[in-house]
Order: C-alpha cells, then structure tokens, then sequence
C-alpha cells in the first residue's frame, strides 16, 4: 500500500527579480520518508525548503503540502501544521524551556500575551520535552542553553501541534561534535516513534544526516540533479558531480561519510571511465 502524499513540487520554476532561482524543480515525499537536501552554497535549497513550508510560491508549476495547492489555501492555517526546525529562532525573551515548547500552539516566537494553554496542551509539551531529554531542564531560560539544547528545545516546539510533516533546516548549525552526535540520535529517535512523521533536513555535510535518512535529493544550480533513495544518491559519483569536487563516499555503520580525493586521483577515473565507455561503444566490457 503507497504511503499518504504529504508534499508533491510539480514542475516549479522559482524568479526572484528577474534572476531564476529554481528551474523545473519536482518532488514528492510522503508520510515516513526521511529525506535529505543537499548541495553547495546557493544551490537553491532554501528557497525550495520555504516552499515546503508554504512561506514562498512558485513563479510556474504547483507546490501542494498536505493536500492543499499554495495559491488556493490561507497559508496561516497550512503553517501550523508544519513543523519546521530554524537554529537561528529569533527569540529575546528569556523564556524557560517550557515556554519556548508552548509557543509552538501558537506559531508565535514570543508569548502572546493573555494567552493560556488548556490542559491537554500543556500535557503534550510535558510529553515531548521528556521525550526529548529535556525534563532536568524545563525551568532552565534559553539564555543559558547550550546550542544542542536549544535545538532539541525547537524541535520539541515544532511537533507541539503534531505535524505530519517536520523541516529541519541545517539544524546541526553550531554543533560541537558531542551536540551534534546527540542530536542526530535525537532525529533518530523520534524517526523510530513517529512512524507516520515525513522530514526533510537541509545540510552542507553528510556527516550531519541521522542513520534512519530513507530518501536523498541533490539540488544544483537551481535545479534537481538527482533524487531518490538515500542508498542510490549519496555516493561517490553523485555527490562529486553535484558539488563539482572529488568526494569520496563511505557508509559505515548506517551513517555517511566524506572526505576529498586528489584532483589527480579523480581525473585518472574519469580517464578510464571514458575509456570504458568507448570500449562498451564497441562492444567490449570492462577489463
């Protein structure tokens, strides 16, 4: 049986003053899929994730999240029911753990005013900062939290109204090492209780992706040079051609690895690359 649709980009094409961004960009996850957004700098991804989250609209094509067409449905209603994960929150205020979860009712950074959450709100925000490992810390301020602690804060915030659909957007942003190992057991925990739950996480680093990553999509230029299962994408040859450099791949343990290769070493396979494909032109396998 095919999974519920929670986001399909159909043909979109993305201009921002006069410039294309985005270029005959589609996609479709669905419920339990675990993707990943990678390219270089400018590649397009944040413009694609704020399309996901029903902040921008497309210049042509159609972009539908949770079952609605962005253009036919009052986005403030739809954005509640995204979660979406922003290291840089802008808050000021030193609210306590407890109340930087509660402002996820809302969809607000700060308190509203006379505002009081009803029992079972309250319940909910328990229920996930315990899940989340922050019961020692509910009362603590967020000026005081670590990076690591403010981002298990935020995502306990964005699944508060229980979203099927969850952004992550470079959220390991800031993370020492420890944090950052924390965290990504984190995303992988609530992975394994969350069943129904789709993510999409933006990233620079294969390093920063959770073991429990099903699906991969490569951004360059603007447009989608490759998408599909995480196994089928993050490889060698991929990510070399979507970031312009020799990069070998690892998987290890369910975790992907990184590192460069020489520029010589890469142009030696290129070489007998070609001079595979030549011979299988004339009917000769590899040697």
């Amino acid at each position: 049986m095919t999974a519920v649709e929670v986001l399909r980009l159909e043909d979109v094409d993305f201009v921002r003053e006069s410039r294309q961004i985005l270029t005959d960009v589609n996609l479709t996850v669905r419920a339990g899929e675990h993707w990943a957004l990678l390219g270089p700098n400018g590649a397009g991804k944040s413009t694609i994730l704020s399309m996901c989250g029903a902040v921008e609209h497309p210049t042509r094509g159609a972009v539908h999240v949770l079952g609605h067409k962005l253009g036919r449905v009052d986005v403030r209603e739809l954005r509640h029911s995204i979660g979406h994960v922003n290291p840089r929150h802008p808050l000021r205020s030193p609210l306590s753990v407890s109340e930087v979860v509660l402002t996820g009712a809302t969809g607000s950074i700060e308190l509203v005013p006379r505002w009081q959450p009803d029992p079972a709100t309250v319940a909910r925000a328990e229920e996930l900062i315990a899940l989340l490992g922050l019961a020692d810390l509910a009362h603590n301020r967020w000026p005081t939290l670590s990076q690591g602690e403010r981002g298990r804060t935020l995502i306990a915030r964005a699944l508060l109204p229980d979203p099927p659909l969850l952004l992550l957007d470079e959220a390991s942003t800031g993370l020492d090492v420890a944090a950052r190992e924390d965290f990504l057991i984190t995303v992988d925990d609530l992975h394994a209780s969350h069943p129904d739950l789709a993510t999409i996480l933006v990233t620079h680093h294969l390093e920063e992706l959770p073991g429990s990553t099903t699906h991969a999509v490569l951004v360059r230029d603007g447009r989608l040079l490759a998408r599909g299962e995480a196994a089928q994408i993050l490889t060698t040859e991929w990510i070399s051609r979507c970031f312009a450099y020799p990069i070998e791949i690892e998987q290890r343990d369910g975790r992907w690895q990184a590192r460069a290769r020489s520029r010589r070493e890469h142009g030696h396979d290129e070489h007998r690359e070609d001079r595979q494909m030549d011979r299988a032109e004339q009917g000769v396998g590899p040697r």
